[in-house]
């Protein structure tokens, strides 16, 4: 049975009036298992308008008050942890317990932006000048909307959220319409935790929504996380019309092997950062840069090796490695990159296409593919593949190995496998991309230190969760005071100046 999912305005589920729907795919069936309104213009100006209203209230509350709300939501998310994995992984098509990762780390924010009673305090400087004081307040910026990918749909909008609300901002949020149902179900909570109506709104659509809200002049803030030609594009106009943007895209994930690392160590590394998720993710080691050839060749035999007995199934399948991918055209986009790299003359080691589930003929399934012998004039190394395809490009030496990730478009994460400190601290200081890892695949930092990549991987100066997310969603009001003495000094006609 197809269900129709709603909107969420005004703290309650509201139908879709534009009459277009778009469709949420089961990735593990292939059918249809549920119908997304899309809404029109006129839909989305009226969500703004209430969410207007509503942070009114909430921006006057506490800094404590609004945190109890979001301690509240998080015990509330706890209790419906389980459903909300289910419900997650049945529409994204990751694993079961991919899906709690992924709400766990957007809990993390949660539990970060709590603290915003501490993280929201301004600056006092006492007698600035005879009789002076100086102090800065933080404010909320009022109405601030959130554009979130498919591939984590609990994290990605709890990362722009939590943030936002815990500031006093009211929030609306756009979600990905290839699997909404979760950021619905985290609306709820919200307002079951104490949240005022109104001050957290779910609208789906498509490019017409997106746009009113780039456009709206209500809306002050936009934060989005996809691909760079999106990302690029909700900067650019977001920013014409005189509003803040974080706007994150692509990555290409290198992950540089010296020769004196520990290879059993590496492959472990590389098959979960590789291929988990089916490389659904922005994080992704997409990239292996074995240095030396004596290096690569194991390498390439140990992942060889490790990628026959990866088991690749069902979503809901407990033992399944990685699940399906979220959509038909993201399959075929997989199969045709494989191709690419044969076409261009890649070694295709591993071929992942053409895999099926017993049971799930008609699923979005892609095996694990991999390629030794990349050059960084393929296509399958300039370019996002976006699913579960790794790269091996062999390095000649350290300063070949430290060229490639430094020289790519994207410049989102990077890690670096070695037993050497100074090579690492040296990769680290000198490597151009925003995000490192020594000995660690996927550096996502923790939740109150800064998300975000460089060149063509982010856009803004500011990043996505810890003090960057507060500054964000806030702004500074600077307040100089004295207080009269009874002594008259008379007109002053210079600009004044301490004294």
């Amino acid at each position: 049975m197809v269900s129709e999912l709603t909107h969420f305005v005004q703290g309650e589920k509201v139908h879709g009036r534009s009459g277009v729907f778009g469709d949420v795919y089961d990735p593990n069936t292939g059918r249809v298992q549920a119908r997304v309104p899309l809404a029109d213009r006129t839909e989305t100006e009226q969500i703004i308008t209430d969410a207007e209203r509503a942070q009114v209230e909430w921006g006057s509350w506490s800094p404590q008050r609004r945190a109890r709300v979001l301690l509240r939501f998080l015990q509330l998310v706890e209790d419906e942890r389980a459903n909300i994995a289910k419900a997650l992984s049945a529409e994204h098509g990751k694993t079961v317990a991919d899906a709690h990762g992924d709400l766990q780390r957007g809990l993390e924010v949660v539990e970060f932006a709590a603290g915003v009673p501490h993280l929201s305090k301004g600056e006092f400087t006492d007698n600035a000048g005879t009789g002076i004081d100086v102090h800065s307040l933080r404010q909320p910026l009022g109405v601030v909307a959130g554009i979130t990918p498919f591939n984590f749909p609990a994290m990605i909008p709890l990362w722009k959220a939590a943030p936002a609300l815990a500031c006093g901002n009211a929030f609306v949020l756009k979600p990905s319409e290839r699997d909404p149902s979760v950021p619905l179900m985290l609306a709820e909570l919200f307002v079951e935790a104490g949240l005022p109506p109104g001050v957290f709104n779910v609208v789906n659509g498509g490019k017409e929504a997106v746009d009113t809200l780039l456009t709206d002049p209500r809306i002050a803030a936009i934060g989005f996380v996809g691909s760079t030609p999106i990302a690029q594009y909700v900067y650019s106009t977001a920013t014409a019309h005189g509003k803040r943007a974080q706007c994150f895209g692509g990555a290409k994930n290198h992950m540089i092997v010296m020769p004196d690392a520990d290879l059993d160590q590496v492959t472990d590394a590389l098959i979960g950062a590789g291929y988990g998720s089916a490389g659904e993710r922005c994080m992704a080691v997409s990239v292996a840069v074995p240095v030396g050839e004596e290096t690569a060749d194991a390498l390439v035999a140990k992942l060889k090796d490790r990628i026959a007995g990866l088991r690749v199934g069902a979503s809901d399948d407990p033992d399944a490695d990685f699940g399906p991918l979220v959509s038909r055209e993201a399959l075929q986009r997989v199969d045709e990159y494989v191709a690419s790299g044969v076409e261009e003359g890649a070694d295709l080691v591993v071929d992942g296409r053409g895999h099926t589930v017993p049971g799930h003929e008609e699923g979005f399934f892609a095996g694990p593919s991999l390629f030794d012998r990349v050059t960084p004039d393929m296509r399958i190394h300039r370019e996002e593949i976006f699913g579960p395809v790794l790269s091996v490009v062999r390095a000649a030496d350290y300063e070949e190995a430290l060229r490639l990730p430094s020289e790519h478009e994207y410049g989102n994460g990077v890690a670096i496998f070695t037993r050497d400190g100074d090579t690492a601290r040296d990769f680290s200081h000198r490597v151009n991309t925003g995000m490192v890892g020594v000995n660690v695949p996927i550096p996502v930092p923790i939740a109150y230190h800064n998300f975000g990549g460089w060149k063509r991987s982010g856009f803004g100066d500011l990043n996505q969760h810890g003090p960057d997310s507060i500054r964000f969603y806030t702004r500074t009001k600077t307040v100089t005071s004295r207080w009269p003495s009874g002594v008259k000094e008379g007109a002053e006609f210079t600009i004044p100046v301490v004294r």
